[in-house]
């Protein structure tokens, strides 16, 4: 079976956003560290790919390579999956009750209950327009900073972005026909149901330049309404192929046995 590598794309997509680029602010990991990827927490990545071959030297399996993009600074995509909506869920419930209680208040002054009703306003946050490009998880619902509170019109800068979307992997390492990529369905709510993977072809070493096309999503304002409109950028990194076979974690020895010797019991003669 192909052993799995992860690849954690993490994007500072406030700063993208402002600079129009992904240079400089995107962060790539995988779990290859120990077995010789470089560049760890850059933007200049280099995945190592081990060989994984049989005695005769002939290949033993591909390798699977899966991307997970991730938001800085953003909420987190560890909580609840309807975190955002029952936070704005509750939202409504409190102003349903303070207009109950101020309807029922019929000695408030005209100026003093339209104050009050401003506040309720303010309280309850604005919700996103829905357009044909971002129906979905983000059409219509509320927008939340980091800490899960809604976030009005006018303090829109604290809003939390929703996380980068990988449209395409593409480049050298594809034209090659050195991985295969393709986007699949998953049950994983983390990654909204879709991911990035592909196959490599681990019996050509060499080191192979890809591209991904990540979009991002930008709050904007138009006619009055708030929208999450798309932006596109790339993203470059590369994948390090060896013909060495794979090794062991712990000793960095090849496939086998750990060198541990067998001891006796404390208290029991050997």
């Amino acid at each position: 079976m192909p052993q799995q590598l992860a690849i954690i794309v993490l994007v500072d997509v406030g700063n993208a956003l402002a600079s129009s680029t992904l240079e400089g602010n995107t962060y790539l990991f995988d779990n290859m560290k120990l077995h010789g990827s470089d560049n760890q927490g850059t933007g200049e990545l280099v995945t190592a790919i081990n060989g994984s071959y049989w005695r005769d030297g002939s290949q033993a399996s591909e390798q699977v390579l899966n991307w997970l993009p991730y938001s800085l600074g953003s909420i987190p995509p560890t909580v609840p999956r309807g975190y955002e909506v029952e936070r704005a869920r509750q939202t409504d419930e409190d102003a349903l009750a303070e207009l109950t209680e101020l309807a029922a208040k019929s000695t408030v002054p005209s100026a003093d209950a339209a104050a009050e009703l401003n506040r309720i306003r303010r309280n309850v946050g604005t919700r996103v327009k829905t357009t044909r490009r971002t129906r979905g998880r983000m059409s219509g619902q509320k927008i939340v900073d980091v800490m899960g509170q809604v976030v009005t019109e006018d303090a829109t800068a604290a809003a939390s972005y929703p996380a980068p979307v990988i449209t395409d992997i593409y480049g050298e390492a594809v034209d090659s026909k050195i991985m295969y990529p393709a986007e699949y369905g998953s049950p994983d709510m983390v990654t909204d149901g879709w991911y990035w993977s592909a196959t490599v072809d681990t019996s050509r070493p060499g080191t192979y330049s890809y591209m991904m096309r990540i979009q991002l999503h930008k709050l904007a304002q138009t006619n009055g309404e708030l929208r999450w409109d798309p932006v596109n950028l790339t993203c470059a990194s590369s994948l390090k192929i060896t013909s060495e076979p794979r090794r062991n974690a712990f000793t960095k020895a090849g496939i086998g046995q750990l060198p541990i010797p067998p001891a006796a019991r404390p208290g029991r003669d050997a």
